[in-house]
């Protein structure tokens, strides 16, 4: 696969797992209350944080794994399953609280604790670990985020109360489940993904 074609593929994933991820309908939540242009700012930030640490961590997984990187993806898939199973069962929560911040500050700590651990920082974690170029699979996911940031942060005060995130959690929760399981076949049997062209 070419640099543009896999560019493209990281950029739309992560993008669209985050358009129904929890932590774009907190940001959506925080700003039908607080002003957008800072709320963005904090969250941009918080995702190109996030981003760096999910790159570092896949870079770091390339180097030292070598011929076992399969394990990572492996063990990608088996998260992505887990919190496929925790977003069909668990409780909801917008997770934006603000205890004397500034709407910059919360904005950012809110969507940097979100995004810990979060699927597309497992997303990108899998895609350094399969592509390995780090700076295109970064890149690529970093502007998928803020993206998404943005679309937030100008439809959050028109749409905050009206959004209703249980359905999509549901949505979003089997879409998690497939790509977790091809996650999976794809660590035990990379030969089903040649097309991909990934290392």
């Amino acid at each position: 696969m070419n640099g543009a074609l896999a560019f493209l593929l990281v950029f739309a994933t992560i993008a669209g797992f985050e358009l129904g991820d929890r932590t774009n309908f907190a940001l959506i939540s925080f700003t039908a209350r607080e002003p957008p242009l800072p709320a963005w700012i904090g969250a941009a930030a918080a995702f190109l944080a996030t981003t760096i640490l999910a790159v570092v961590i896949g870079g770091v997984a390339v180097a030292f794994l070598g011929p076992d990187l399969w394990l990572v993806r492996l063990a990608g898939g088996l998260l992505l399953l887990a919190y496929a199973a925790y977003l069909a069962i668990g409780p909801g929560s917008d997770g934006a609280t603000r205890a004397g911040r500034s709407v910059l500050t919360t904005a950012f700590l809110m969507i940097f604790l979100l995004e810990l651990g979060d699927t597309t920082m497992i997303l990108t974690i899998n895609f350094v670990a399969t592509y390995a170029d780090a700076l295109l699979v970064g890149g690529a996911a970093a502007l998928g985020l803020v993206t998404v940031a943005t679309v937030a942060c100008l439809l959050g005060p028109r749409l905050g109360e009206r959004v209703e995130p249980a359905a999509l959690r549901r949505i979003v929760a089997g879409l998690l489940a497939l790509v977790g399981a091809l996650t999976i076949l794809y660590a035990v049997d990379p030969g089903a993904f040649s097309v991909l062209g990934a290392a």
